[in-house]
C-alpha cells in the first residue's frame, strides 16, 4: 500500500506543477497580445465569465470580458506606443501573482506608467478572475517625508 499512496503523492505533485506552468503560459499569451496590440487574442486570454475587483477602488469592479475588449481597444488607441511588461511572477496551483509595468505615450505627449500586482485564477487555460492593485506612477514629491506633515 504505502507504493500505491507515493504515486498518488507523485501524481498530485505532477498535477500541481503542471497547472502552474500553464497558469503562467496564459500570462505570457497575455503579455504577447498587449504589446501586440492584439485586441482579439488579449480577449482570448479571459473567460467569457471573468469578473475582477480593485480592492483599492472597488466601483471599478465588473463581470464579463466585453470590458476587458473595451478597456484595451481604448487603451491601445489612446496610447499607440502602449507596453506591457512582467516584472516579477509568481504561481501556485492556478493563481498567479504578477507585478506589472504598463507604459505608453498618450497622443499629447505625455508619457503614462501604471506599476501593480495582479492576482489572476486561472481556469480551462483562461483568466478567470482577478484582483488588480496598479496605479499610476507619481511624479516626484515631497518624498516620504511629507506623508507625516
Amino acid at each position: 500500500m504505502p507504493q500505491a499512496a507515493d504515486d498518488l503523492a507523485a501524481i498530485h505533485q505532477f498535477i500541481a506543477r503542471d497547472s502552474v506552468h500553464y497558469a503562467r503560459l496564459v500570462i505570457e499569451r497575455l503579455v504577447r497580445a498587449l504589446n501586440n496590440h492584439d485586441i482579439e487574442a488579449a480577449t482570448k486570454c479571459f473567460d467569457p465569465l471573468y469578473h475582477t475587483e480593485q480592492p483599492v477602488h472597488p466601483d471599478r469592479a465588473y463581470r464579463g470580458r466585453e470590458q476587458i475588449h473595451k478597456e484595451w481597444s481604448e487603451t491601445f488607441k489612446r496610447m499607440p506606443d502602449f507596453r506591457a511588461k512582467v516584472i516579477r511572477s509568481a504561481a501556485e496551483k492556478d493563481t498567479v501573482w504578477t507585478e506589472w509595468e504598463w507604459s505608453g505615450t498618450l497622443q499629447d505627449k505625455t508619457r503614462i506608467v501604471w506599476v501593480g500586482i495582479a492576482i489572476h485564477g486561472i481556469r480551462e487555460n483562461r483568466i478567470a478572475w482577478g484582483r488588480l492593485y496598479m496605479e499610476p506612477v507619481q511624479k516626484p514629491g515631497a518624498g516620504i517625508e511629507g506623508l507625516t506633515r
